[in-house]
């Protein structure tokens, strides 16, 4: 269970002014930011809860692989924990105020309009609903956690031309066109433990996973993209020159060419 925690991450990103980051294997002085969590609505539609701050490095055994520090001016380098962006695709207040309630669900943190969103949707006919159009077209997406983006520019700022490691919980595909200029190495996981994070961050396992999504240049892609047809996004290019398309991703040596992606075909 936990080599396939290791197996399932992926590094997408690795270098800095030409050179790997990763691994990062002596023991070193880390800092790594506080999360500012901003509670969405439950499954059930109730409130979530106010806001409140997050150490997501609390209890994960961090003192195994390096020491914690509060100043990133100590810090040899930098690992950031986020989130991939949460918004509200439904929303009460909109519905009471003449429209459907429908909002774009935004693979972005910073504030998106759907202006390029279909006209008419492919989705409706709810009992509970006298409409079948629930186009978001024109409205603005509403995210929970834009703060981690904030986070990670702000983490670039402080340690200056240290390194900047951050790590993505994704639970969607997301847009990376945003943070991707200020990381200097980039790991995607899924849901695992820390110890398989800083395992792969120290060097103690090498990175094995591949995308299994595509990561869209931008939301103008995604809303134009066919449903019904698979790897027909447009990719996020980063500054290295590679693409986070479905099947790519590195190891300490580079890009991972092993034949597992080829089965798939477009």
């Amino acid at each position: 269970g936990y080599q396939a925690q290791v197996d399932s991450v992926v590094l997408v990103k690795n270098a800095a002014a030409g050179a790997p980051v990763l691994p990062v294997r002596d023991r070193k002085k880390v800092y790594i930011p506080v999360r500012h969590i901003v509670p969405g609505k439950t499954f059930f539609r109730t409130p979530g809860g106010d806001p409140y701050d997050l150490d997501p490095a609390e209890g994960s055994g961090l003192e195994e692989y390096y020491d914690r520090t509060a100043s990133p001016e100590e810090a040899d380098f930098a690992v950031v924990f986020i989130e991939s962006p949460r918004s509200e695709g439904y929303m009460k207040e909109d519905r009471e105020t003449g429209g459907n309630g429908y909002l774009p669900i935004s693979l972005q943190y910073r504030p998106y309009r759907a202006d390029t969103a279909r006209e008419i949707s492919i989705a409706g006919g709810d009992f509970r609903e006298d409409f079948t159009n629930r186009t978001y077209r024109g409205k603005e997406a509403h995210i929970y956690n834009e703060c981690d983006l904030d986070s990670v520019i702000e983490t670039k700022k402080a340690m200056g031309d240290k390194p900047v490691i951050v790590v993505i919980r994704m639970h969607l595909p997301c847009v990376l066109a945003e943070l991707e200029p200020y990381a200097d190495a980039i790991l995607v996981e899924f849901g695992v433990s820390r110890k398989a994070l800083y395992d792969l961050i120290s060097g103690r396992e090498v990175p094995s996973g591949l995308l299994p999504v595509q990561l869209p240049a931008d939301m103008e892609t995604v809303e134009q993209h066919c449903e019904d047809v698979p790897l027909d996004l447009k990719p996020y290019v980063d500054s290295a020159g590679n693409a986070y398309d479905f099947g790519f991703g590195l190891n300490f040596d580079g890009v991972i060419r092993d034949g597992r992606a080829d089965r798939y075909k477009r």
